[in-house]
């Protein structure tokens, strides 16, 4: 495990030599919404395409609260791996396996029963509403497949291991891309065979993950005795990982209350910004990479007591992404159109995204040092600020700014998209605050 342990040796190859899987794992799994887009939108129409949009977007935001809340394991499992307590790692990962079950099963509760429902929220326009809501349904039967899938990535990468998790999402974003092909284009099952093909395809992950897992040499030996709910690892979980998840949830809301603004523009719009997000997917990939990598670094070396250490690689982060995410803005706000274009043959559909992608252009200035930031601040456990601040920016700021360009900017969807670089604006003066306050209080003592 000692290419694992990251607190000693040179941060930036560590770091890199962890984030980059992680990077390949992230656009991997882009790639399903991606392909699912592509597909459809090549051999299907606008009413699929928004049925695909808007449903990802309901199932995205329950996914990513899954994701969130097993940030919570990540990090408690970092902490004892860099305290040498492997046996409370245990306790950790046989404990988030028996939360994430209840949630998982919660989920598929809620997708399946209240499918209608989440469109009727949403607002899908009138000719893609039965189409999103059976997307819906179909990728909310799935959700325990996609809690297991998850799970397995976020015990690895508490253990410093960010390739396992590489395989594993290698292996369903190649199955999704057959099933892409085989359902929607070959039998025409349409948005129906996208959602079908991503359930199937991480199904067929989990199962050969499994498999991988049980010849894989570990840190320390798990057996069925260790699934049970252990209350102090409970606690550790809740504690680090609620306010992560309730951030994301809250932050992932209001881009659904933003997409069912946009919804009210129809179906032109609604598909234009649906392949708009899909190329987001692409273009957010390196911040995202390095907040979850910081997470798992930072949590070792916080946990082995070396705070200045998790510093450094919190300003090593930002040098990395900052070159990035300034690449990615020349790229999207000159040529968004080509970007939009691989996933819709309709003009119309290529231009309203090629507008809206032109705001988060700009936010790919500021997601470098904001993602770094709140992937310092879980790795510390300081999850309540990561909360506080998410919340601020998306109900303070980013809803606020969508409803009043919607109505004072004439359906323009650069001026709806700039709440977003707004939002991330005002969230990186508030981290910037607390990590100077933080750093004023350790000088005095």
């Amino acid at each position: 495990m000692e290419e694992k342990n990251f607190t000693s040796g040179a941060i930036l190859p560590k770091l890199l030599n962890f984030m980059l899987p992680v990077l390949f794992a992230m656009f991997l799994q882009a790639m399903y919404g991606a392909v699912d887009l592509f597909v459809v939108g090549k051999f299907s129409d606008n009413a699929a395409v928004s049925a695909v949009s808007t449903g990802s977007q309901i199932v995205l935001t329950l996914t990513n609260l899954l994701v969130s809340f097993s940030m919570g394991i990540t990090v408690a499992i970092g902490e004892k791996i860099g305290q040498n307590r492997s046996d409370e790692a245990l306790e950790i990962i046989g404990t988030g396996l028996v939360i994430l079950t209840a949630a998982g099963l919660i989920f598929t509760a809620i997708g399946v029963s209240g499918a209608e429902v989440l469109a009727k929220v949403m607002q899908a326009p009138e000719e893609a509403f039965a189409l999103t809501a059976s997307y819906i349904r179909i990728c909310g039967a799935g959700f325990l497949i996609i809690t297991a899938y998850n799970l397995l990535g976020s015990i690895f990468r508490g253990l410093g291991d960010s390739k396992t998790p590489l395989i594993a999402v290698g292996i369903a974003c190649v199955c999704n891309i057959i099933g892409d092909f085989a359902l929607v284009a070959g039998l025409g099952l349409g948005s129906s065979g996208a959602a079908l093909a991503t359930v199937l395809a991480q199904l067929i992950s989990v199962i050969i993950s499994l498999f991988i897992i049980r010849k894989k040499k570990l840190p320390f030996e798990f057996h069925r005795s260790h699934i049970r709910l252990h209350k102090p690892s409970a606690g550790a979980i809740f504690r680090i990982g609620t306010p992560i998840a309730l951030q994301d949830f809250l932050v992932g809301i209001s881009f659904l209350v933003t997409f069912a603004i946009v919804n009210n523009l129809g179906l032109t719009a609604s598909a234009g910004v649906g392949v708009a997000e899909k190329v987001c997917a692409f273009i957010m990939l390196v911040p995202e990479a390095f907040m979850q990598s910081m997470s798992a670094f930072v949590a070792q070396n916080y946990g082995a007591g070396k705070p200045k250490r998790a510093k450094s690689a919190l300003l090593t982060g930002f040098a990395v992404s900052a070159v990035f995410g300034f690449i990615m803005f020349l790229i999207t706000f000159f040529h968004g159109d080509l970007l939009a274009g691989i996933f819709s043959n309709d003009q119309a559909a290529v231009i309203n995204a090629w507008d809206y992608l032109k705001a988060y252009a700009i936010d790919c200035l500021l997601t470098c040092f904001l993602f770094c930031f709140i992937g310092y601040y879980n790795g510390i456990q300081q999850t309540k600020f990561v909360m506080v601040q998410g919340v601020i920016g998306a109900f303070l700021v980013r809803i606020p700014v969508a409803f009043l360009m919607q109505h004072f900017g004439r359906g323009s969807l650069f001026l709806i998209g700039l709440a977003t670089p707004c939002s991330t604006f005002l969230q990186i003066i508030m981290c910037f605050a607390v990590f100077a306050g933080m750093g004023r209080k350790e000088n005095i003592t």
